[in-house]
């Protein structure tokens, strides 16, 4: 005959051992997140800075949350950067030239004003940059009229818009005696959708001179 094994104490309790409580979720790195999700690039970044600061000293949890908000913050970060560098460009590319000139300087063609001179005529084709001139000093061609279409305009397609800038263009039949030609810029359809509404002509003798048309300081043939 076996004796059967003793069954458990009803007395006995099962110790696991001793846990330390779980962090709380670090708030500084949810915030992150949300920050880096609205776009708020640099306070997602010293925000989820912040809580790692505070996750690696054992204070709270959440590395994964704090690490996706810098990750995000980075990224607007950057792209607000180039959104920003692009709209000064933008800006700067259409703030009118001063009215006197004293030097040769580079300038945007939207920077151009009735009177500028161009040192020298770029080739027909897209136009962005040229160089600027007192008109004192020789000079290729000058500014004589500026065409400017209205804010709120449609695209009437490319024939249209040159036929209107050039309908602005008119020389005196004393400069079409004396050999003075005129050149048409319009904007063309890449550039209108950029916001570009501003057509001009150009007049020029073919050759270098000195003065200005505009103020009858040129000497003309």
């Amino acid at each position: 005959m076996t004796t059967p094994p003793p069954g458990p104490d009803p007395g006995a309790y099962y110790a696991a051992g001793w846990r330390p409580p779980t962090p709380p979720r670090d708030v500084l790195a949810v915030n992150s997140l949300v920050a880096g999700l609205i776009a708020l690039g640099p306070v997602a970044l010293g925000l989820g800075i912040a809580a790692l600061g505070r996750i690696r000293r054992g204070a709270t949890r959440g590395t994964g949350l704090a690490v996706t908000g810098i990750v995000l913050g980075a990224v607007s970060t950057l792209a607000g950067g180039i959104w920003s560098v692009a709209a000064l460009l933008t800006w700067q590319a259409t703030q009118p030239l001063p009215p006197t000139i004293t030097s040769a300087r580079p300038a945007y063609v939207g920077q151009l004003r009735t009177g500028s001179c161009l040192e020298r005529l770029p080739a027909d084709g897209d136009v962005t940059r040229v160089t600027v001139v007192p008109c004192g000093e020789p000079h290729a061609a000058e500014v004589v009229t500026v065409y400017a279409f209205g804010t709120t305009d449609v695209w009437p397609g490319q024939e249209r818009v040159d036929d209107r800038v050039a309908h602005a263009c008119q020389l005196t039949a004393a400069e079409g005696s004396a050999g003075v030609r005129a050149v048409v810029w319009a904007p063309t359809l890449a550039s209108w959708e950029r916001g570009d509404r501003t057509g001009m002509c150009l007049a020029t003798l073919g050759r270098p001179v000195t003065g200005s048309l505009l103020d009858g300081s040129i000497t003309l043939p």
